[in-house]
């Protein structure tokens, strides 16, 4: 019973998170503003990162979070330098 319930509970986790991934992907495309469009980045890697989490989960296989790892450290990366790039129209000082 454990094992169906997991399994469900993984899908319907992966199915909420590819709508959360689209979402976040329309928010890149259409933001109104450059702000919202990196708010929208940081959650496009958040979602994508999570998904590769869930598929870790459902095979078993640790490459899944080996890559979910790399892809949080990025994405921490790459939205502080995008932050900081428009508050100050640098990254380097």
């Amino acid at each position: 019973m454990s094992i169906a319930l997991l399994s469900w509970s993984l899908l319907a986790a992966q199915v909420m998170l590819g709508l959360a991934f689209l979402c976040a992907f329309y928010r890149v495309l259409k933001g109104p503003r450059a702000q919202d469009r990196v708010l929208g980045l940081d959650t496009l890697y958040v979602n994508g990162m999570l998904l590769l989490l869930t598929f870790g989960i459902r095979s078993g296989t640790i490459l899944y979070f080996e890559a979910a790892l790399v892809i949080a450290l990025l994405g921490f990366v790459s939205t502080t330098a995008l932050s900081k790039f428009l508050m100050r129209g640098e990254v380097i000082e």
